[in-house]
């Protein structure tokens, strides 16, 4: 089992982009690659559930071949691992931590995409999102975060 987060600020001029899918807002999250925190935390999961450490150690921010990366193939780096060690994907639950935009109206295209993504059917994957209650800076619209958890099962 693993358990990951990510937190990146939300910035003029970029996409806002949540487990692989566009979310349309006047913000978008900052950070080297695309940063799809949905996708950030869950890869942490992942690298964590195989103790693999973290995205931080396979992709560093430091490293200009990273820069504007897709989530989604970063992604796929951390699947083959997995496969490479005998892993495979029993269920994932992620939590996305905003103030805006609302989420819900989103869940089913980003369950869809995180199924698809992970190759496990939509019952294995679940989505849900939570406020801060305007308190601090995610609570003030200026931050989003994720948190992940995952069960691998061993081959």
């Amino acid at each position: 089992m693993g358990q990951g987060f990510d937190i990146h600020r939300l910035v003029p001029g970029r996409k806002l982009i949540l487990g692989g899918v566009p979310i349309p807002h006047e913000t978008g999250l900052s950070g080297h690659s695309d940063a799809d925190v949905l996708l950030h935390a869950l890869m942490n999961a992942l690298l964590g559930a195989m103790g693999k450490g973290d995205i931080g150690t396979h992709f560093p921010d430091t490293d200009p071949a990273f820069a504007g990366a897709s989530s989604v193939s970063l992604l796929g780096h951390v699947l083959g691992l997995m496969r490479e060690d005998g892993f495979a994907i029993v269920n994932a639950d992620v939590t996305v931590i905003a103030q805006r935009p609302r989420l819900s109206p989103h869940f089913a295209a980003m369950r869809t995409s995180l199924a698809r993504l992970l190759g496990v059917s939509e019952e294995a994957v679940n989505v849900k999102a939570g406020t801060m209650e305007g308190l601090g800076s995610i609570g003030d619209g200026k931050a989003m975060a994720a948190l992940a958890v995952v069960l691998l099962h061993g081959s």
